[in-house]
């Protein structure tokens, strides 16, 4: 799978972390598909090099979840890094 079927499935799944994860983190919806392009990303990559498996497959089962997991654990790191900034 390219970069762009990556991003395609970062959005999604940066939605789908979204609504796992609700709550205040900052930056609205814009920031949570973007971060979770990027947790998609490292997931995608994280989990080929951990578990020796190709991620080549949009439709692959594997390929969501390690997306999904990845995007929420950004969200997660992004949420404690900006908790802290937000004024109330």
């Amino acid at each position: 799978m390219g970069i762009i079927g990556w991003i395609i499935l970062g959005l999604i799944a940066g939605a789908i972390a979204k609504a796992i994860l609700p709550g205040r983190q900052g930056g609205g919806w814009l920031m949570t598909l973007l971060l979770g392009v990027v947790g998609a990303l490292i997931g995608g990559w994280l989990g080929s090099a951990i578990f020796n498996v190709g991620l080549e497959d949009f439709w692959s089962i594997q390929t969501w979840l390690v997306a999904i997991i990845g995007a929420i654990v950004v969200l997660l790191i992004y949420g404690l890094v900006t908790r802290g900034s937000r004024k109330a």
